[in-house]
């Protein structure tokens, strides 16, 4: 014969199976709803991702694998800035890049996200390359952001510090800025 103790507990089990199977039930459906809209949102099958894209160009493209796209960071070297000071300048110009780009090319952005918005940060020797690198970048049709300081730390009012190139196509990148050093 079963004792109290073993009684009360089936009864709790028959009071918690009742609404546990609704809590199932709101939980699978809330999860569905869920999958469905991030489906929606994200999946690489999208009209507009597939249409920039270039329209099923391969698995390794439509994953973003590839890293097809970039933005890379041009430090002037002769600044002799700080670790921080080229830190800062570095996240302004890519603050800005990415502001441009939102606003005169917001498909370019999404392509450029989705490869995990690769950056990278490079070294020219001195202003006359920098400003060459700018026109050569704008030439290509490339979004270009020249950073200037204000001048409040380390270095001169109005000095160029930073070029920003890209977010774009890796190879129209590359061909800016690929004879380039790794800062």
């Amino acid at each position: 014969m079963c004792s109290p103790v073993c009684g009360s507990s089936v009864i709790r089990m028959d009071l918690v199976s009742a609404p546990l199977g609704l809590g199932v039930l709101a939980g699978l459906g809330c999860g569905l709803l869920l999958g469905w809209h991030l489906r929606g949102r994200f999946s690489p099958s999208s009209k507009s991702l597939m249409t920039a894209m270039g329209g099923g160009l391969g698995e390794a493209n439509v994953m973003g694998e590839g890293g097809e796209f970039k933005m890379i960071l041009v430090v002037r070297n002769d600044l002799k800035m700080g670790k921080g000071k080229v830190a800062a300048q570095c996240s302004h110009a890519a603050v800005s890049a990415y502001k441009q780009v939102q606003r005169r090319n917001p498909e370019l952005l999404k392509q450029w996200e989705y490869c995990g918005q690769p950056k990278v940060v490079v070294k020219a020797p001195d202003e006359d390359t920098l400003i060459d690198l700018l026109s050569r970048a704008k030439e290509v049709g490339l979004p270009v952001s020249l950073i200037q300081d204000a001048g409040r730390t380390q270095i001169a009012a109005g000095s160029r510090t930073v070029l920003g190139v890209g977010p774009g196509p890796a190879d129209l990148v590359d061909s800016v800025t690929g004879e380039l050093k790794l800062y």
